[in-house]
């Protein structure tokens, strides 16, 4: 339980720092990635191509993180508070201008050999389109 608390904390970590090397280390090679209210993707590259995306619009910081780990250290789910800044506008979503938003968020995880195998995301983006609209 313990290895599996430490490495969330090290992906959250490394999240805070935007040291997008240090994430994509710890993800197993088919990592299946399940956006928030999205599609799956697959492996290591779409992961890096997702930070991309995300690094672009957006920069933010979870706060108030909370790991829970299932007792053979498989799975995993995390919650938190995102603090960030709307940099630049993304496709689909209101077009940005700065601003800043506050916003709890979860994520669930598969352990595989000491990597994470899938991470499944959630945060309110009805909440988060209302904030960066008002």
């Amino acid at each position: 339980m313990s290895a599996t608390s430490e490495l969330i904390h090290r992906y959250y970590d490394a999240f805070n720092r935007a040291d997008w090397d240090a994430m994509l280390a710890l993800l197993d090679d088919g990592v299946a990635h399940d956006l928030n209210q999205g599609e799956r993707e697959i492996g290591i590259d779409a992961f890096r191509a997702f930070l991309g995306r995300m690094d672009r619009s957006y920069a933010e910081q979870l706060r108030d993180i909370v790991v829970l780990v299932s007792t053979d250290g498989t799975r995993a789910g995390a919650e938190y508070v995102v603090h960030g800044t709307y940099k630049v506008s993304d496709e689909g979503l209101p077009p940005a201008k700065g601003q800043r938003y506050v916003l709890p968020g979860g994520a669930f995880f598969d352990i595989r050999d000491g990597k994470i195998a899938r991470v499944t995301n959630y945060y309110n983006l009805q909440d988060w389109i209302a904030q960066v609209s008002a």
